[in-house]
């Protein structure tokens, strides 16, 4: 197809020299592109294409970047990169040393907030707002917010405290009734009334003093141009609610909203996924955790499931399809969830709190305060712990071991492999005394038959998985295959001995001293920060029981790490095999000079 217009649109005052008669085919344009790259580059599919129509009024009616737009999360922002001088680096969205799949500050003016976990727009528009305001400048401050979005708590804090300012603040409702899983909760009801005319209830959003219009099209160009422009002349707080459909302009996109979230590579003139090519492969951890919780449960009726809005990324939706009064999705609410396993965990319950480890961040006093001080058994199981890849800085989950490490009576445990998380599993659910975090990655591990007859781990309890008498390797978690990988084709490998710690805390101090009285030097690796993590409480043994080995230790930079596959960053953080391995010869000469 011919972009007549897309062509010779770099910036949105590109843009605003079109008629609005032209707008829609700019739209029709704009889609396919978007539906062209991801189809060979991957990345988040469906939010985009549903948003295109109100992207395009948006640059259109406001002068951007002058009038501050924040995309809540930003998995909609594609059509905003390519409006805003970023369509001939688009194809290096996600991909090391490119564009980022996220608005990003430091990456184009037209970025008014760096986003990538929900619900922080509202907040971040209103704080500019008043910032405008108390600098005298005449500027407009616009919030996207989807459905999914505004359910969480933080959303609410920004909506009550915009509601006694006189803030230049326009918060926009996208509404399409699915975040990466469909919406939950009695705000999701509501709005789905609203929708239907059939909410009878007075309206939530004037009741919080919004100027409130909608719901209206959000694929209705000219009446999203109508609304956009009377808002503009509205003074104060303003909120536009608009429905529109996920995926919009993919068949396949549209009907399947879930997989087409982030679908992978498909065939961009059909829709249709490419399905990856092999024999067959060892499971996700997630489906590990999954199929593992689903199977405890049928025999332990006191276990629940809980997750924050990623029922499907945790694969906690087996035990929702299986058990459904035992296994609970609570919206885009981590704190929520964490203080909800504590009270489920005073009355005898056994709950496993799925979260994302980068999410997990957002309920840390929860975790301190509702769990740890009370000694709560909470079982938290970490996902996409470690590096996650092309979703960089904003999801990488690298400071969990960290910020976890320092909590009194939390234990910390990383599976090596899919058995061992299908056992501690088993182990948490026996009946422990105290709260266990388990982490561990995203993606797949090595093991194909993992389901074996479960197995009771000793708490604090690390191993030893090759003999040596010179360096010793010590690991915690999946990183663990890496380093036998390498030890497997090192020419001294009788010299090495490598141990999976599996808990950072505690510690298996037994082991430890006897790793510390036979070893010349050791190594420490860990896919997460080396400050506070795994790596730091190996140094503080050693300072507190005087030993002086050399120690080195290898895991993540005091630095935030972009984006781009597993595999480079590893190699960027010189936790890959060939990296480990020049960790082990310096080592030796180390040793050998002495």
């Amino acid at each position: 197809m011919n972009k007549t217009f897309l062509d010779h649109i770099n910036l949105p005052e590109d843009l605003r020299n079109l008629k609005p008669d032209d707008l829609p085919l700019l739209a029709k344009e704009l889609r396919e592109l978007i539906i062209n790259i991801v189809a060979t580059k991957e990345g988040h599919l469906g939010a985009s294409l549903g948003v295109v129509e109100l992207t395009i009024a948006l640059h259109y009616i406001f002068n951007t970047p002058k009038d501050l737009l924040i995309w809540d999360v930003g998995h909609q922002a594609y059509g905003h990169k390519l409006l805003t001088g970023r369509k001939d680096v688009f194809e290096t969205n996600r991909q090391l040393k490119g564009i980022s799949g996220f608005p990003k500050r430091s990456e184009s003016n037209y970025d008014a907030f760096g986003v990538g976990h929900s619900s922080t727009s509202i907040s971040a528009a209103l704080g500019m707002a008043i910032a405008s305001e108390l600098k005298g400048e005449n500027k407009h401050h616009i919030a996207v917010i989807g459905d999914a979005s505004i359910a969480s708590g933080m959303a609410f804090e920004g909506l009550n405290h915009a509601g006694v300012t006189n803030a230049n603040l326009l918060v926009i409702l996208n509404d399409n009734a699915i975040g990466i899983d469909p919406s939950v909760g009695a705000l999701k009801q509501y709005l789905t009334n609203v929708k239907k005319g059939t909410e009878k209830q007075d309206n939530i959003f004037e009741a919080l003093n919004f100027n409130y219009s909608g719901p209206i099209d959000g694929h209705n160009l000219p009446l999203l141009l109508s609304e956009l422009k009377r808002l503009k002349t509205v003074k104060g707080p303003k909120f536009l609610h608009i429905i529109t459909t996920k995926g919009k302009g993919l068949r396949q996109a549209e009907l399947d909203q879930i997989k087409y979230h982030a679908p992978g590579k498909f065939d961009a003139k059909t829709g249709e996924l490419i399905a990856k090519s092999g024999s067959r492969k060892p499971p996700k951890f997630q489906d590990v955790f999954g199929e593992t919780i689903v199977e405890l449960a049928l025999k332990n009726d006191k276990i629940v499931g809980i997750t924050p809005a990623m029922p499907t990324g945790s694969s906690l939706k087996y035990m929702m399809e299986t058990i459904p009064n035992r296994a609970f999705d609570v919206g885009i609410a981590e704190q929520h969830a964490v203080t909800l396993a504590a009270g489920m965990a005073t009355q005898g319950l056994i709950p496993f709190c799925n979260i994302y480890s980068t999410f997990l961040q957002r309920a840390y006093d929860q975790i301190i305060h509702d769990v740890a001080l009370q000694n709560l058994p909470v079982i938290f199981c970490l996902d996409r712990a470690g590096l996650v890849g092309e979703d960089g800085a904003t999801h990488h989950g690298v400071f969990d071991l960290a910020y976890l490490n320092c909590i009194p009576n939390m234990v910390i445990f990383a599976p090596r492999d899919a058995i061992a998380l299908r056992n501690i599993m088993y182990t948490a659910q026996l009946g422990i005394d105290f709260p266990i975090a388990i982490r561990y990655p995203r993606g797949r591990g090595h093991i194909l038959d993992w389901k074996k007859p479960f197995k009771k781990i000793e708490i604090g309890k690390g191993e030893q998985l090759k003999s040596g008498n010179e360096i010793a390797i010590l690991s915690i978690g999946t990183i663990a295959k890496t380093v036998e990988d390498t030890i497997s084709t090192y020419d001294k490998k009788e010299a090495i001995s490598h141990y999976d710690m599996q808990f950072v805390k505690p510690l298996d101090e037994n082991l430890l001293h006897e790793i510390f009285k036979t070893q010349k030097a050791i190594i420490t690796i860990e896919e997460g920060t080396i400050i506070g993590g795994f790596g730091s409480s190996i140094l503080a043994f050693a300072n507190t029981h005087n030993y002086n080995p050399k120690i080195v230790t290898r895991g993540i930079e005091d630095q935030f790490i972009e984006h781009g596959t597993v595999e480079q960053l590893l190699q960027l953080q010189k936790l890959d095999t060939i990296s480990i391995k020049e960790a082990i010869d310096n080592l030796f000469l180390v040793i050998n000079n002495h």
